[in-house]
């Protein structure tokens, strides 16, 4: 038995108007589409399907926590998952997703499979850059973050005299042609 077959809905059988299912959501479902993204996940999917005469629609629900490794540190961390999905469900003569949002099935077709469109929105409702809220506010504390802050580049106080020499060598000529700093940058990015 596949494991994702508790996803298919047979909707010849039901009647119209609204139906409401309930899945739950583990690492073994991902196993399935081979996404290894995270350490863990514990998520809920409600779904509520509208069953209309010609067509259907589905609104997901998703809600759960995903346990992440931070891109900048590596902790681990929970991060809350939340996303909503809306689909329409149109009948055709062959079967087609290509429209954002419709899909169309066989006249022939009996029962649909949800588990794509619940995995698309949980990998989506994952952030693209996974920073550990201890890392943002700077409580967080590390081995990691140590040795980055290690090799953080500082700016120095003290400025080599150079650079000063060079600096007012810049500013006099620009004064000398009576133009000022600011106009010559503008000048210089048309």
């Amino acid at each position: 038995m596949d494991p994702l077959d508790k996803y298919i809905i047979s909707y010849v059988g039901l009647k119209e108007g609204k139906h409401e299912f309930t899945y739950q959501i583990d690492d073994k479902f991902f196993e399935h589409f081979q996404y290894h993204d995270f350490e863990s996940i514990q998520a809920k999917a409600n779904l509520l399907l509208i069953k209309k005469q010609n067509l259907m629609e589905l609104f997901f629900d998703i809600q759960g926590v995903a346990k992440l490794a931070c891109d900048i540190s590596n902790e681990i961390f929970e991060q809350p998952i939340a996303n909503k999905l809306a689909l329409v469900v149109k009948f055709g003569e062959v079967y087609n997703e290509d429209l954002e949002g419709i899909v169309v099935l066989p006249f022939t077709a009996h029962e649909l499979n949800v588990a794509q469109y619940i995995y698309e929105a949980i990998a989506l409702a994952l952030p693209i850059k996974r920073i550990h809220p201890g890392v943002k506010d700077g409580t967080l504390e590390s081995e990691v973050l140590e040795k980055l802050k290690e090799y953080e580049i500082r700016k120095h106080q003290d400025i080599d005299p150079r650079w000063d020499k060079l600096n007012e060598l810049l500013i006099s000529k620009e004064t000398k042609n009576g133009t000022s700093k600011e106009e010559n940058l503008k000048t210089k990015k048309r």
